[in-house]
């Protein structure tokens, strides 16, 4: 464990003895997020085989602020710090602006002697108005109405007529003890849409780590055929649907849209206020489908600081150099895509 002090505060490095202390500061900091919870360190590491960097103020031994980071060393796409790979939210959490402070000048002095080529921030919030960002992505958060039919009438009329529609479908939605039907279905959805699939051990180390906080849900039709599925996190009377998949025949079904309703009632019976829709990148169908349910686009800063590159790394399928890639995906055998796809996925984060 390192240390490095100064105005009564000193900078530690996680070790597994500070683990409670460090999620009981999450979990009462507001500016903290499910991503900052100590077991995705772990999670990264073994799934990823990731260099975790995990570090937190504290002053009078209590812990006043804390940044998790990863270093990703990839020939493909780069080399770079983060906070936080894998996660749509993330930097540091904590209001005490000189452990803030004292934490981006350790991250700073840890990304130069590991000779990143740059370190990211993945904040809700604007923290460096000079530092250079991505504006690609939003999130979509609403809060929860505590009666059922009322967020019914708070969507949209056409959107709640395509809900209405599933509904009239005889869709079923349950929760699954494991993630088999929703690795069938999202990985099709990936596949079809050209993006390489995540590892499913990584998505049954997540059920494993976070137990009744990570939840799958899957929409069959009334013969049993599974047509949609999301595996979703609950954190503090949030609820966050986080990775998600259709089959082609949730379309005329509008099994979709029946699952984020089924979604939002299953988050009322666990007493949730606030639905988190999640990230999208501005301009795509996913970013159009949050806003015709009545959610209200948020901007996320993703702040970074460059070291060895001249610009914002562009490690989406935005970037017109990755068309042909994703052309070529598209026509893979799922068998083969699953196969190749956690090499790929693992160094994007």
């Amino acid at each position: 464990m390192t240390s490095v002090a100064t105005t009564g505060l000193h900078v530690r490095s996680l070790a597994d003895s500070d683990r409670p202390r460090w999620d009981a500061f999450v979990q009462g900091c507001a500016g903290a997020s499910f991503f900052h919870l100590s077991a995705w360190r772990s999670l990264i590491a073994e799934v990823f085989g990731h260099r975790p960097h995990y570090l937190y103020a504290e002053r009078d031994g209590v812990i006043v602020a804390v940044l998790p980071l990863v270093e990703v060393k990839s020939r493909l796409f780069g080399h770079a710090l983060t906070s936080l790979p894998f996660a749509v939210y993330g930097g540091i959490a904590g209001d005490d602006i000189p452990a803030r402070a004292l934490l981006e000048a350790h991250a700073d002095a840890l990304a130069q002697q590991l000779g990143v080529s740059h370190l990211e921030y993945r904040n809700v919030q604007p923290a460096h108005a000079d530092w250079p960002r991505q504006d690609l992505y939003v999130t979509f958060r609403k809060e929860l109405l505590p009666d059922e039919e009322a967020n019914m009438l708070a969507i949209p009329r056409k959107q709640r007529a395509m809900v209405r529609k599933g509904i009239g479908n005889n869709l079923i939605a349950s929760q699954d003890a494991d993630v088999d039907r929703f690795f069938s279905v999202y990985a099709d959805n990936v596949r079809r849409h050209g993006t390489p699939a995540m590892p499913k051990k990584w998505f049954a180390a997540l059920r494993d780590t976070f137990g009744n906080d990570c939840e799958v849900l899957t929409v069959t039709d009334a013969g049993g055929q599974s047509l949609s599925s999301v595996l979703s996190f609950y954190f503090r009377g949030e609820i966050l649907p986080y990775y998600a998949g259709d089959m082609p025949a949730a379309r005329d079904l509008a099994a979709n849209d029946f699952k984020y309703w089924s979604l939002m009632q299953r988050a009322l019976a666990r007493g949730c206020h606030l639905f988190d829709y999640g990230r999208s990148k501005v301009g795509t169908g996913p970013y159009s489908f949050k806003k015709n349910w009545g959610f209200t686009p948020q901007p996320l800063s993703y702040e970074y600081r460059l070291y060895k590159r001249e610009a914002v790394p562009q490690n989406n399928p935005n970037n017109p150099k990755f068309r042909a890639f994703i052309a070529m995906w598209k026509r893979l055998p799922l068998p083969v895509a699953n196969t190749l796809g956690p090499f790929i996925v693992r160094n994007l984060g």
